[in-house]
């Protein structure tokens, strides 16, 4: 979301913060201050001296100067660039490509102005200018950058805390670098972060790096002329909910929607009420703001009424989103959601021992290993380290027996086998784009199955290097079907999933596609 008031208040402090410090710093290396080159001889020539009694500390030194050179930096912009490019972001592209490049020219400049000689203690012999330091310059606009584009993308307070912590501890390192090798003065170095922080904090408070909306005219659609907005929103989903109801209600006004009527989620009530209370308050369009689970449970309250879907992904996984191209971007997702076009998709009902009469999954269902996988990644678990708690979950349950199963498939005879996981699924891929089932489609009425039965540990490279190869050999290890409607029996209690939801433990799922009964926004 764009930066508010407050974060631009602490940009402008950034500012005027780094800019007296740098300003000072030169003032002082100009004029030769004695008590600042009595000071840092004091503080540098120590540790300079230390790293020459230690042979295996210098050349670690050395090679970490040479790893951090700026002018490799430039080789980093280019391919952070080219990644937020090719994902669609040019705006923050265009503005770390500034601050990386203004921070290694005005560094450039400036040491051939001040033109202060390097340190007579110095291991590596250098020829240009010693203020400020261009590796600790670049260094600190790199950590600075880092931590913008986490507070952009990175949901997850806690992740971006650990982005900025490293990226604070790499512009620290490389400054102590300098000083182990003896080729900059202390000032050098505290004047090389000032003036990469003031790029960073200057051009953020200048042009917020923020991805914008697509400038497209509304898509003209035979929608009603009140257009009615609804939002059902999982504030637990969402850092800054007072934010994210100030970004769709802009936008919204922007494009002529009506005040958006807005629903919050509960833990008793998921969604489904609220999709039914928008439907029948006349809303031309309901935006979902959530994980999985809550997408799931609006979009089975909504198919078949023919108002479509905005999904604004907020969970873990994110699958539908990722299954359908959608941006998993707030700003870009709500666009979507407002001003995309219609696409109709299929929704499965699905049904079994101890599930209610009303049951639907638009992602995937299982049993066995990948739903032990969903059971074990927990929501503390996974508010901590993101998707990475499905990894840790699944390493946990590598080796879930193999259970006995029975599958029917469109009313057809039972089938008998063994298998470790049984996935249906209305998509075919996975996080990181795994094929998993990679002939299936959200829009071909049809639903796929996948039996994964690894008759040893080490089994499971192979099943791993078949799904990525997107295989068509079937056998025990690996089989697949496919149909208009699918049973499958356990030979005991297993526990099972639903779009990534612990539904307990059953022996049954019967699974039933239902095309196109569910319209959603995607990009056009």
């Amino acid at each position: 979301m764009t930066f508010g008031a407050a974060t631009r208040q602490r940009l402008l402090v950034g500012v005027g913060l780094s800019a007296t410090v740098f300003a000072v710093l030169t003032f002082l290396v100009v004029q030769e201050a004695p008590f600042l080159l009595d000071l840092e001889r004091a503080l540098g020539e120590p540790i300079a001296e230390w790293t020459a009694e230690h042979p295996a500390a210098e050349r670690a030194a050395e090679w970490f100067a040479l790893a951090t050179r700026p002018l490799y930096a430039t080789v980093y912009v280019a391919i952070a660039a080219l990644v937020l490019i090719w994902r669609g972001f040019r705006r923050p592209a265009a503005w770390i490509v500034v601050v990386i490049l203004g921070t290694m020219l005005s560094t450039t400049l400036i040491k051939a102005l001040v033109d202060r000689s390097r340190p007579d203690y110095e291991l590596m012999v250098l020829n240009d200018g010693s203020f400020p330091s261009g590796h600790s310059s670049w260094a600190a606009a790199a950590a600075g950058v880092a931590i913008v584009l986490a507070s952009l993308f990175v949901r997850r307070r806690n992740q971006r805390r650990l982005v900025g912590v490293l990226a604070v501890a790499f512009a620290l390192l490389v400054g102590f670098d300098r000083l182990m090798i003896g080729v900059h003065h202390v000032s050098d170095v505290l004047g090389g972060w000032a003036l990469g922080v003031l790029w960073v904090t200057g051009m953020a408070y200048l042009v917020d790096p923020t991805p914008q909306p697509t400038d497209v005219e509304p898509l003209p659609t035979p929608l009603p002329t009140s257009k009615e907005l609804a939002v059902i929103l999982n504030p637990v989903k969402v850092e800054d909910p007072v934010a994210f109801r100030a970004l769709v209600e802009t936008r919204a006004a922007e494009l002529g929607w009506g005040a958006p009527v807005w629903f919050e989620t509960t833990v008793e009530d998921t969604g489904r009420s609220m999709a039914h209370e928008a439907a029948v308050g006349g809303a031309a369009v309901v935006l979902v703001c959530g994980g999985d689970g809550t997408v799931r449970t609006v979009c089975a309250e909504l198919a078949g009424t023919g108002i479509p879907v905005g999904v604004i992904p907020a969970g873990t996984g994110n699958l539908l989103a990722r299954n359908l191209d959608l941006p998993l971007y707030l700003n870009a997702a709500v666009e979507v959601g407002l001003n995309g076009q219609d696409r109709a998709i299929d929704i499965v009902r699905i049904a079994g021992d101890g599930l209610g009469d009303d049951e639907h999954f638009l992602v995937m269902a299982g049993m066995g290993f990948d739903a032990a996988i969903m059971e074990g990644a927990t929501e503390q678990i996974k508010a901590k380290v993101g998707w990475f708690a499905y990894v840790i979950s699944g390493f946990r349950n590598l080796m879930f027996p193999a259970i006995r199963v029975d599958i029917s498939v469109d009313d057809g005879p039972f089938t008998r086998h063994r298998a470790r996981t049984i996935v249906v699924g209305n998509v075919g891929f996975l996080q990181a784009g795994l094929p998993l089932l990679p002939d299936a489609t959200l829009d071909d009425g049809r639903i796929d199955v996948v039996m994964v039965n690894p008759a040893r540990f080490l089994s499971w490279l192979r099943v791993v290097a078949r799904v990525i190869s997107r295989g068509k050999k079937l056998d025990e290890t690996v089989n697949r079907m496919t149909g208009r409607k699918v049973v499958i029996k356990a030979a005991h209690d297993t526990p099972r999933q639903i779009d990534g939801d612990p539904i307990g433990a059953g022996q049954e799922l019967i699974c039933e596609c239902l095309p196109g009964k569910l319209l959603v926004r995607v990009p056009r």
